[in-house]
């Protein structure tokens, strides 16, 4: 299989949507590899680690990956991301808040004994996650989770980048500050209109990071509950606007863990449980989606390069000796992959794996809200889409060889089973 290389015939390859593009060709991201985290961040509660985001293979295909370790009975400190996110949960279960500004609180805890008085206290939903979830986080809405469990919490998550200008000279970074911090105490207290001694507290809470330990256990009322639901707060006008139709009652999460909904499933092979916009619609607003992937000894991914989006690949565990050939034929990864390794595919790149001796299991996230893979081996590869005197005129094959290309693989798709016959290379 080839891909055009003269130049006069690359706008195909070259002619992206503005997500995707980081200004940069193909052809000068000669070289991938596997990367673990760079940085490692220790608070009260937990611990980030981060990779290198001005990585040139993270900055070409514009994500920003982070670990997030909650310990039991902690809590993330609310806080938002100028980019769209997804996160996986690894480990654990949990609860997150995500705030949409202009959103009215729906659902309300009803009266509490605090300090001595009672009080009422409404929000936004708050949805309770497992392990296999994957959340989608639009741009600029708070979010915060915390445990529910005894075990630790692992969450993954993967921001897209380019969607800052390119010709920026500022170097994206992680940074934990508290924006109070940086106000003046007085100004801050007449705007809540609180004590001044009030707002030195919220200036000074970061001191043990941005993951904390809670002092003492919280009940926060979650759509599955169902304790009690106000009705929905009307606009000016009477009426609910478009935006609260769209995101206010939006669903952020999906589990890709249930074999019942994967879209492929193979004894021999594996099976591969995607997410888009499709099964989560806020997904077409962030123009993200993601896979989870889990290949038997031995088998394979079947050689295929992604139409409409650049991939990131998480590994959860196992090994899998992994391959990408960019557009113009020329190997740039060819190396073992392990449990904890990130690795990227860029859009157009061919790409195949084989899982080692313990299996080999991977999340990926791809930036397009409904991304296609074109593969070449397996009854939807483009081999099987071709007449047979073109494969034989075109790599001076036999009719006969021709004909196992295009079939013998006519019962599996992007997930191939371990080949029972050893051929000999002459």
């Amino acid at each position: 299989m080839f891909a055009e290389k003269h130049h006069r015939h690359r706008y195909h390859a070259l002619s992206r949507s503005p997500r995707l593009g980081g200004g940069r060709r193909l052809c000068n991201l000669q070289r991938l590899a596997a990367t673990k985290p760079a940085l490692r961040f220790d608070f009260e509660g937990g611990s980030i680690e981060t990779w290198d985001v001005n990585d040139d293979q993270l900055k070409y295909v514009g994500v920003a990956p982070s670990k997030i370790t909650i310990q039991p009975n902690s809590l993330t400190l609310p806080n938002y991301h100028p980019f769209p996110r997804l996160i996986f949960i690894e480990e654990g279960e949990g609860m997150i808040g995500v705030d949409f500004p202009g959103c009215p609180e729906t659902f309300d805890t009803g009266l509490q004994q605090q300090e001595q008085q009672e009080t009422r206290d409404s929000h936004q939903k708050v949805h309770r996650f497992v392990r296999g979830d994957i959340i989608a986080i639009p741009a600029d809405t708070v979010t915060g989770c915390t445990t529910t469990r005894t075990n630790k919490l692992l969450l993954l998550f993967s921001m897209t980048l380019t969607t800052r200008p390119t010709n920026s000279t500022c170097n994206l970074s992680f940074n934990f500050d508290n924006i109070f911090a940086g106000f003046n105490t007085e100004l801050l207290a007449e705007a809540f209109n609180i004590e001044p001694r009030i707002v030195r507290l919220m200036q000074e809470s970061s001191e043990n990071g941005i993951i904390i330990k809670v002092k003492e256990p919280m009940q926060i009322v979650t759509p599955e509950e169902e304790k009690q639901q106000q009705p929905r707060k009307q606009g000016r006008g009477g009426s609910s606007n478009g935006f609260e139709e769209k995101m206010c009652s939006a669903t952020i999460l999906h589990n890709l863990d249930s074999q019942s909904e994967a879209d492929i499933f193979s004894r021999q092979a594996g099976k591969l449980n995607t997410v888009n916009e499709n099964k989560l619609p806020i997904l077409s607003y962030l123009d993200l989606s993601a896979e989870k992937g889990y290949l038997q000894q031995n088998a394979l991914i079947s050689p295929h390069w992604s139409i409409n989006s650049h991939t990131m690949l998480y590994i959860l565990s196992g090994e899998a000796q992994v391959q990408v050939v960019s557009n113009d034929g020329q190997a740039v990864m060819d190396e073992q992959v392990k449990q904890g390794d990130i690795f990227v595919v860029p859009q157009f790149f061919a790409t195949t794996a084989r899982a080692g001796q313990n299996g080999f299991e991977w999340v990926a996230f791809k930036t397009n809200k409904s991304p296609m893979k074109s593969p070449v081996a397996g009854y939807t590869s483009v081999f099987r889409a071709m007449p047979i005197k073109v494969i034989t005129n075109a790599y001076d094959v036999s009719p006969s060889q021709a004909q196992n290309l295009k079939t013998n693989r006519e019962t599996e798709s992007i997930l191939l089973s371990p080949q029972r016959i050893s051929y000999q290379l002459s």
